[in-house]
């Protein structure tokens, strides 16, 4: 990470900037304020080129507070409801890779005369979950890094900002609320809280596993309060931070030249994603009918987002905090285990890509 002084007064003043936003988002009655607010501003300040920045240590200590957040809802009975859900969560799991497979299949038909849009390029930039991942795989197998990056930007962006909003304006907002196991602070207990979730998420970054940072923390977390160890709640103000460290981590990948690649395949991009959110509302009427689950703690956990900002809207609104986040971590799991052989079993099926 930079250390110059300069870097250092650009950070600060995005993290101003993006403070101020969330609070004028907070008065104004947004869905996801600390979240959002941060993203757009971020977002629009870095296209119209202004020197915005964010740093890795801060995004990873959000990640950080959110899993640790999301594993305290784990507690022994609400384990055995998603042990119940797992036939639905499998579902949810075949559900994202089909999704991939025909978002894949639309960039391909709407993009035909794109340089160098061959098939790892598409095939990775169309696998829903573990954006990153995603991009290095593509790298990995010869594809075009910046048309990957942009599509996962893009898709996670116009979810973020969509899906809350249409959630808000539904009036969908406490209909399938969970709390966590502790629910009250303690000093010690925070720090010992925030000892062994921090070493969760540096063994599992050591171990290059995916999300390490939210992931490590989630399971640290979880088996704690599966074990019915409760230790700490996490501060409001912790919750807060984290959204604000994390939208301004999404915002600032929207640089001018961004806008510049490749607009017909940008286009493509977000045309694709509001299909596939219309398709998921559908499967997520289907599913919760089938399940007994609320169709919009359905829709959250089967929607094209990435897995933090979906569980912060699950967490935010109350809608089934644990049982979104068990679809986001199972599907997630997935695909980043699934992705790399499924396309080179495709590239052997098909030699032409």
């Amino acid at each position: 990470m930079p250390s110059s002084p300069s870097y250092a007064l650009r950070l600060a003043l995005t993290l101003a900037a993006g403070t101020l936003a969330a609070i004028a988002c907070e008065r104004l009655r947004v869905p996801l304020p600390w979240m959002i607010g941060p993203l757009v501003v971020t977002a629009a300040g870095c296209m119209a080129g202004t020197p915005l920045a964010a740093a890795t240590v801060l995004r990873n200590a959000g990640q950080w507070a959110i899993g640790t957040a999301l594993g305290l809802y784990f507690t022994p009975q609400v384990v055995g409801l998603v042990v119940s859900l797992a036939p639905a969560i499998g579902v949810g799991i075949v559900w994202a890779l089909l999704l991939g497979a025909g978002f894949g299949a639309f960039l391909r038909w709407a993009n035909p005369r794109i340089a160098g849009l061959d098939a790892p390029t598409v095939f990775f930039a169309s696998a829903i979950g573990g954006a990153s991942e995603m991009a290095v795989l593509a790298e990995r197998h010869g594809g075009r890094l910046d048309l990957v990056a942009s599509a996962h930007s893009l898709r996670i962006l116009i979810v973020v900002v969509v899906v809350p909003f249409g959630l808000q304006l539904a009036g969908l907002h406490g209909l399938d609320p969970s709390v966590p196991g502790p629910r009250e602070v303690h000093a010690g207990g925070l720090a010992a809280l925030a000892g062994l979730t921090l070493a969760s998420g540096l063994a599992m970054h050591r171990l290059r596993l995916a999300n390490a940072w939210m992931m490590g923390p989630l399971a640290a977390a979880f088996a704690l309060t599966a074990s019915g160890i409760e230790l700490s709640a996490l501060p409001g103000a912790v919750a807060n931070a984290a959204q604000l460290f994390i939208g301004v981590a999404l915002g600032v990948r929207f640089t001018p030249a961004f806008l510049h690649t490749a607009p017909r395949w940008l286009a493509t991009v977000g045309v694709g994603t509001l299909l596939m959110m219309v398709l998921s509302a559908a499967y997520a009427m289907a599913i919760a009918r089938w399940s007994g689950l609320h169709p919009a703690t359905v829709l959250l956990g089967t929607s094209p987002g990435g897995i933090a900002e979906m569980c912060i809207t699950a967490k935010v609104l109350e809608l089934g905090v644990p049982v979104v986040t068990a679809f986001h971590v199972t599907r997630l799991a997935a695909v980043v285990m699934l992705a790399g052989p499924l396309f080179r079993w495709r590239a052997a099926a098909s030699p032409r890509g």
